[in-house]
């Protein structure tokens, strides 16, 4: 047998392994994997998840056993330390020598530590290893038990250094980037895009320093802070280094491989070295003159590598290689792809941004444009798989191009269908998987669902960017054959959300068991199907959340919003944002009382924070003997109807907004819905209660009131559609009922109005149809539906006052009156916060 030596253990050496392993023939060679780690491979992609759990078995690529079942023999926890290439042999740390007739070298790269006086102090540290996050804990809760106020900084505002950013954020510290350059992520990012992520990070809690140079670190035996110039130092406890890496290329200088000027491994496109039977892999590996530090192009050159020692000799690294990449970084939606800076003498770039969502896109087309060239996404990537799709398959774009990137609704388009895509495009390029070999997968029955798909083709599983295309792709294919796409709730349901809710009207049920027994599959329910069938009783029958209580999620369990200490907020409803002085002073009043943290909403309400378990009944009652009712803050219904002044009072005013918007808020309060709903209405078209960007707004205009439908803040902003004008009040509220109950009938699990009315076949033009037109024939059953649900309205908060048995649920141990003693708040701004978790 041939014997293949792989020197490291990292993701692409695992991947050799997998792709070798899974090739005829591989049975007739031996493969030893040394890794200089004390464990298996694992997702370093993922790395900043082990802050979460601290479960280094979940991130691993695969277990000992895979190895010992595929005939590779792995050895951890040793250093290889010499190549002999006359002799073919290596040496390790113990002296052993190893006899190869192949020799890959997938050693990776090392942190970059900058050579700075002072970065070899105790509390000093780099992010790259299992091992270092460890150290980081360790270092972070010793430095919690002995300060308050610690802080951590890291050194690199690229990508791992934001991501060590948040890891700090999760260990209970202040958190510091300090960056060299004029901008983040100075690879990827434009100025622009970049000013745009800061602006989201800082409003999280990151404290972002830019153009820093770091001449030392501060500190006897440990750091105390970081020196920038004479007079300009920052006061850190710890400290992170992720300012880039370093090709581990320190095996080849002992065997005289060709290198770059500036380190990795010289390679040919057959990931040859200048020694034909030694290959490179990786991040150690030196093509094109370049290092790729990303996980896709290192899978491809172990399929390379692989191919080549097989004697598959026309498999070759491709001249260029796609760099596009998408993140999610700390939450935050990052991607780039094609040519993201491009020189204006070479195309057109056009730019959507939005600061107050924190969005930025920019795409670059060619001069006569025609062709996508690469673009940017910052806040919301949901594009970016068709947009890369169309850049690397040269697909044709709008004539508009700015429809690309432009938000629904204000112009954009769709994309087509993903069927559209040629059978060579990859989708998963971690994977190289391409639609052919995805549609192909289910049309040959080797795969029947999106679970069969990723077994079989691997896509997907790699940084998991692709998911939405193939989940698309999956369901298109199987449409295609004639075959029905369940669209399951969850394990204990093959129905769908709306299957569901015709099953339960029709029938009857009243109570989560009964659904469960009858059309159930088995078990006791999730936390996926419970609050999902909760939610559809309350809005075919209007239960309240009190009914069953077990069955409800954690915040509609305990009508109030959990916040992060254990504590819960309280927001009584305040109808159209109109309130009196003396309600204004109980509020006060009540906050005072209770030491509450008082903040007004962006719906324009009063949120009290830090509310106890125990206190909430008893803040209710106070708030009900002043009038106020649940606000339903808690629950996916319906939120504020949020109102200008309208002719009550502004000069401008055309119609009585405010009136009009209490009037449609006490309508609506209460009604369960997919997902929680906004309304707007302004009394003239300058537009003071931003109704455009609610799920239903109206603007008074000269002959009645403009209605808009379908839109929405949040990540994914959308401006709502102009549904009807000129229309007057009574014709406003039946549009509204018609519309609420058929989204409440026909959307998904958790979507948006917004994000509903974009998937419905025909758009706004079939909603008129349906609403005003009538076409369906069910427009006096959604009338009496709504009705129904308007008629039967009860405040949920006076409901537990009133029940002995509901009031049991409000005490924070089952076997005891005590409260929880474990809470701890701080000043803040005269008023007061909790304390940062440790």
């Amino acid at each position: 047998m041939k014997k293949i030596i792989v020197v490291g253990n990292g993701m692409v050496g695992y991947k050799f392994c997998e792709k070798f392993v899974a090739k005829e023939g591989s049975e007739n060679y031996k493969i030893i994997v040394f890794g200089e780690e004390p464990r298996p491979a694992y997702d370093r992609v993922h790395l900043s998840e082990f802050f979460e759990n601290q479960d280094a078995k979940a991130l691993e690529m695969a277990p000992r056993s895979w190895y010992k079942e595929n005939n590779i023999e792995l050895i951890t926890n040793v250093r290889i330390n010499d190549i002999h290439r006359a002799k073919k042999t290596i040496t390790g740390a113990n002296d052993n020598e190893y006899s190869y007739d192949y020799l890959v070298l997938a050693t990776g790269s090392s942190a970059f530590v900058p050579p700075i006086k002072g970065s070899e102090k105790e509390g000093v540290f780099v992010y790259r290893t299992i091992e270092d996050l460890e150290g980081m804990l360790a270092y972070a809760d010793k430095l919690n038990k002995e300060k308050s106020n610690a802080r951590a900084a890291v050194l690199g505002g690229g990508l791992l250094g934001l991501e060590a950013g948040k890891a700090a954020m999760d260990m209970g510290l202040e958190p510091h980037i300090v960056e060299f350059a004029p901008k983040l992520m100075p690879r990827q990012l434009d100025s622009r895009s970049s000013q745009v992520l800061q602006l989201k990070l800082e409003s999280i809690g990151l404290n972002i320093h830019l153009s820093k140079a770091t001449n030392q670190i501060l500190g006897d035996d440990h750091i105390t802070g970081m020196e920038f110039g004479e007079d300009d130092k920052l006061d850190v406890d710890m400290l992170i280094i992720s300012a880039g890496i370093r090709p581990r290329d320190e095996l080849a200088k002992t065997c005289d491989l060709e290198m770059g000027t500036r380190g990795g491994i010289v390679v040919n496109n057959k990931m040859q070295t200048t020694d034909p039977d030694i290959f490179a892999i990786g991040e150690v590996a030196l093509y094109n003159q370049m290092i790729y530090g990303l996980v896709a192009p290192g899978y491809d050159m172990a399929g390379i590598a692989v191919d080549q020692i097989m004697g598959e000799e026309e498999s070759l690294m491709p001249a260029e290689i796609d760099m596009s990449t998408k993140l999610k970084l700390i939450g935050v939606d990052v991607a780039s792809f094609g040519e993201p800076f491009m020189p204006a003498s070479k195309g057109h770039s056009i730019i959507f941004e939005n600061k107050t969502q924190y969005l930025y896109k920019r795409i670059n087309v060619s001069l006569d444009g025609k062709s996508l060239l690469g673009g940017i996404l910052v806040g919301d990537a949901s594009d970016y798989s068709m947009l890369h799709q169309i850049y690397l398959n040269g697909m044709k774009i709008p004539e508009d191009p700015a429809q690309l990137i432009l938000p629904a609704g204000d112009g954009g388009a769709s994309f087509g269908d993903v069927m559209d895509l040629p059978d060579e495009a990859q989708v998963c390029s971690c994977e190289s998987v391409t639609k052919g070999q995805i549609c192909s997968a289910i049309e040959s029955g080797e795969a029947t669902d999106l679970a069969g798909v990723v077994s079989c083709t691997k896509a997907g599983t790699g940084c998991g960017g692709c998911k939405p295309m193939i989940a698309d792709l999956t369901n298109s294919t199987l449409k295609s054959l004639g075959i029905v796409v369940k669209e399951g709730v969850c394990d204990h349901f093959e129905h769908s959300r709306q299957d569901l809710y015709k099953i339960i009207q029709v029938k009857g049920y009243t109570k989560f068991d009964e659904v469960l027994d009858n059309h159930g599959t088995g078990g006791h329910g999730c936390e996926l199907c419970k609050p999902l069938v909760a939610s559809l009783l309350a809005s075919i029958n209007a239960d309240t959340a009190n009914k069953e209580y077990a069955i409800q999620d954690s915040n509609d369990r305990y009508l109030a919003n959990i916040q992060r200490n254990g504590t819960y907020s309280v927001v009584p409803r305040i109808p159209g944002g109109e309130i009196t002085p003396d309600k204004l002073i109980a509020l006060g009043q009540i906050a005072k009382k209770y030491d509450l943290y008082t903040k007004v909403t962006g719906g324009v309400r009063i949120d009290l924070f830090g509310a106890t378990l125990n206190q909430l009944p008893v803040i209710w009652k106070e708030l009900i003997s002043h009038g106020f009712e649940s606000g339903h803050a808690y629950g996916k219904s319906l939120r504020t109807v949020k109102t200008c002044v309208g002719s009550t009072w502004c000069r401008y005013g055309m119609d009585e907004s405010v009136s009009f918007g209490i009037e449609l808020e006490n309508r609506y309060r209460g009604i369960r819905a997919p997902h929680k709903i906004k309304g707007g209405v302004s009394g003239c078209i300058r537009e003071c209660a931003e109704a455009r960007g609610k799920d239903f707004g109206l603007i008074a205009v000269d002959g009645g009131w403009n209605l808009y439908l379908g839109g929405n803040g949040g990540a994914t902003p959308r401006h709502a559609e102009l549904f009807a004008e000129q229309i007057d009040n009574d014709t406003v509220i039946k549009y509204i009922d018609r519309y609420l109950m058929f989204y409440m009938r026909t959307a998904k699990p958790l979507q948006r109005t917004a994000a509903w009315q974009d998937r419905l076949e025909g758009g706004m033009e079939y909603l008129k149809e349906v609403i005003i037109e009538d076409s369906l024939g069910i427009a006096k059953d959604l009338d009496n539906e709504m009705q129904t649900l308007v008629n039967k309205f009860e405040c949920e908060w006076t409901q537990a006052i009133n029940d002995p048995e509901t009031m049991k649920r409000f005490n924070h141990f089952v076997n005891s009156e005590e409260e929880d003693d474990n809470l701890v708040f701080v000043p803040m701004r005269d008023q007061k916060m909790p304390e940062q978790w440790n």
